[in-house]
């Protein structure tokens, strides 16, 4: 993690003053925990998409106008962002989380890496695990009783990946 560390530090600033960097790839391929330790190795901010509802009807890309608006876009003019952390246990909006313009950080989860938003990254990362272990990590965490949801999410992120070609943009694949 700290040769990763020291070359995502050597690169140039790409959105405003601070090197982001998204990790994305498929539900339960294992992004939050390689974020947070990535997040840790660059002593940098993670945000993640599960900081953001995310209306499962709406897909994978419905959250990250939030992002941009409160966050990337801030910080792209060299400003601090600012959002609302969303709690998915009380359905309730938390107090308010800065992200300074540091020198870098992470955001972590299904869309970060999308296209549109190329012009912000300075590194894509993408994790990708067997469906088979996916399934059986997202089940684990969340209850059987959110199989129907989860089985509607992995169609509409594969179409979603698809769409936006993501793997093949990234600047690191990683198989957990």
């Amino acid at each position: 993690m700290q040769s990763l560390a020291r070359r995502i530090r050597a690169l140039p600033p790409s959105c405003g003053p601070v090197r982001l960097i998204a990790v994305d790839g498929p539900a339960g391929a294992g992004k939050t925990t390689f974020a947070d330790r990535l997040g840790a190795a660059l002593d940098a901010q993670v945000i993640h998409s599960d900081d953001f509802p995310v209306p499962w009807s709406e897909g994978p890309g419905a959250w990250f106008h939030a992002l941009r608006s409160q966050v990337l876009d801030p910080l792209a003019g060299g400003r601090p962002g600012r959002f609302r952390r969303y709690d998915w246990v009380t359905a309730r909006y938390g107090a308010p989380v800065d992200v300074p313009a540091a020198p870098v950080v992470v955001i972590e989860g299904v869309g970060t890496a999308r296209r549109d938003a190329d012009h912000l990254l300075a590194f894509r990362v993408w994790l990708e695990a067997a469906w088979e272990t996916r399934w059986e990590r997202v089940l684990t965490r969340d209850g059987a009783a959110l199989e129907p949801e989860w089985r509607t999410w992995f169609t509409a992120e594969e179409q979603w990946f698809a769409e936006d070609a993501t793997r093949s943009r990234a600047d690191l694949v990683i198989t957990t």
